[in-house]
Order: C-alpha cells, then structure tokens, then sequence
C-alpha cells in the first residue's frame, strides 16, 4: 500500500471516529470519508493495472456523449464507470 492510499484510509477513519461530528453523532455516512476511501480504492486499482489510460471503461464514442465520474455506478460496480455508459443519444425527427 502506498503512503498516499495509507494517508486517505487513515484520514476517513479518524473523521469516522470524531465523536462531535454530525454524521458520528447521528450514525449517518461521511460522504467525505466514503469519497476519500473511494479515491484509496482507485488509486490501489490504478497502482495494479499500471495507468489511467489502463484502466479498462466502456465508454461509449458517439460526439454527444457526456463523460465523466458516475459515482454511484462505479461504487455499485466496483470500478470506474462514465457516464456515457447509461446515455442514449436521441432519436432525431427530421
């Protein structure tokens, strides 16, 4: 494990722990602690399979595509998903 995936693990532990946080007091998530595992996650996978480049996605080449993180679909899947991977261009009328 590196230094960096250690440090992000550790960080969302120690909010995880912090008693007066709002989240803590109310047994909620820490959506900063889930994104900073999340990010210690990509970056062990990133580490594994060598560049972002490597990193297998599935997106889709049409011009219109939207791209980018599609959060939930990748905590879901266990992996990066844009999200192209869910759009559907539109149908056309002419």
């Amino acid at each position: 494990m590196s230094d960096l995936v250690y440090r992000l693990r550790k960080r969302a532990e120690i909010r995880r722990q912090i008693s007066t946080r709002k989240s803590v007091q109310e047994g909620k998530p820490d959506r900063i602690a889930d994104l900073l595992e999340e990010a210690a996650d990509y970056i062990e996978r990133l580490q594994t399979v060598g560049t972002y480049e490597d990193v297998p996605t599935k997106c889709k080449d049409h011009p219109d595509a939207p791209h980018g993180f599609d959060r939930n679909a990748s905590h879901n899947a266990d992996r990066y998903v844009c999200e192209c991977e869910s759009w559907e261009p539109e149908e056309k009328n002419t």
